[in-house]
């Protein structure tokens, strides 16, 4: 924590790389307490969102706002996984009910609107798209598969995302050796039509 008092700057910036949100521990690490939050929320500087995550109130309105919020209070760790990955890519027209993120095993808590998916990710597997963190492509066809996606709708994001450069094919023949299984069947199947 900041000894000399806050530094706004500093919390401003973290802000805004989130779409103008931040948590109380982001806060806290720029110097700001508990009291020093409740006050500036209580002058209109800040607005609390829910427990633990606040929004500067004069910042822009921003896309996927939702995927932020949803993101800031599963923590540090998650990552935005299968379905709301794949609409992230924008290589689908459904809409998720529920926003899929994935954390580590040990974090897995419910969150209302918050699908929450455990693994342990590799490194390799997460990307960062819109500011967000975000599994890869293979990935998310992977959790995708796995998940009991209809298979028309996994070829049609493959193809999507070959044609946009998003993916390389070989990139999907590489998930699909290390995967085996079920997985590799469907995207073989991708690849070939």
């Amino acid at each position: 924590m900041d000894t000399k008092g806050p530094n706004e700057r500093r919390l401003y910036q973290v802000a805004e790389r989130q779409a103008g949100y931040f948590t109380t521990r982001q806060a806290r690490a720029a110097g700001y307490s508990p009291a020093l939050l409740a006050y500036h929320t209580k002058r209109g500087k800040f607005q609390r969102i829910r427990r633990g995550l606040y929004r500067w109130a004069a910042f822009p309105e921003m896309p996927y706002a939702d995927l932020f919020i949803a993101w800031l209070s599963a923590g540090p760790q998650a990552v935005l996984s299968h379905e709301s990955a794949l609409a992230l890519y924008g290589l689908t027209d459904i809409l998720p009910g529920e926003i899929h993120l994935t954390v580590p095993r040990t974090a897995s808590r419910r969150k209302r609107g918050i699908c929450l998916h455990t693994a342990r990710l590799q490194a390799h597997e997460v990307t960062e798209r819109e500011g967000l963190p975000v599994t890869t492509l293979p990935r998310t066809l992977t959790d995708l598969i796995r998940s009991g996606m209809e298979e028309g709708l996994i070829r049609q994001a493959v193809h999507q995302a070959l044609a946009r450069g998003l993916v390389r094919r070989a990139d999907l023949l590489a998930e699909a050796q290390r995967r085996g299984g079920r997985v590799a069947q469907v995207l073989k199947r991708a690849l070939e039509t």
